[in-house]
């Protein structure tokens, strides 16, 4: 089912658009080159609710955790979410930046939300992914990886390779090899 997707000015068809706020345009001289891989799960620990998406469009209810309120300054967004389930999420336009790195730096370049996509899977950095996610998120990936030349299998990384010693996502439970076989 999800073998091929398209994109079409930078919106992927036929996934569910949550639109955010929380972007702006890259500057002229950058495109896409990197995919950031990241995992997010809101209260933590627990899955399937629209916490996320609300959270992207900064529309949290911040008295309903405890968790929440600590979070609740924050403008930040994906240009992907992936569900447990497999049900991919569009937040921004891949034609624009999303606020998913924060501070970070990739081969010596820093604010890499300005040449990145950032695609968040639901989960924890010390939990597994379901079969269903990384079925999406290989089907999602190489149809980045087609529509933007400059992004290849070498240059997908994780948050925790972009902001080491502040972000640990996707963590230890994602499986590299999996991913990697599975978009080539």
């Amino acid at each position: 089912m999800l073998s091929r997707l398209i994109l079409r000015d930078g919106w992927i068809k036929g996934v569910a658009h949550v639109p955010s706020e929380n972007f702006d345009e890259r500057p002229i001289a950058d495109v896409p080159e990197l995919l950031v891989i990241h995992c997010i799960s809101l209260p933590p620990g627990e899955y399937g609710g629209r916490e996320v998406c609300d959270f992207f469009q900064n529309q949290l209810d911040c008295s309903a955790h405890s968790y929440f309120e600590g979070i609740q300054h924050l403008q930040v967004s994906s240009h992907f979410l992936i569900e447990r389930t497999g049900r991919i999420v569009q937040f921004v336009s891949t034609d624009h930046r999303a606020w998913h790195a924060g501070e970070s730096e990739y081969h010596g370049r820093t604010t890499v939300n300005n040449f990145s996509i950032g695609i968040e899977l639901e989960g924890m950095d010390d939990d597994i992914f379901e079969k269903e996610q990384y079925t999406a998120l290989a089907a999602l990936s190489r149809t980045l990886i087609e529509a933007y030349p400059l992004i290849n299998s070498d240059s997908i990384v994780g948050h925790s390779d972009i902001a080491p010693g502040r972000k640990t996502d996707p963590g230890i439970g994602f499986d590299w090899s999996r991913y990697k076989q599975s978009i080539c």
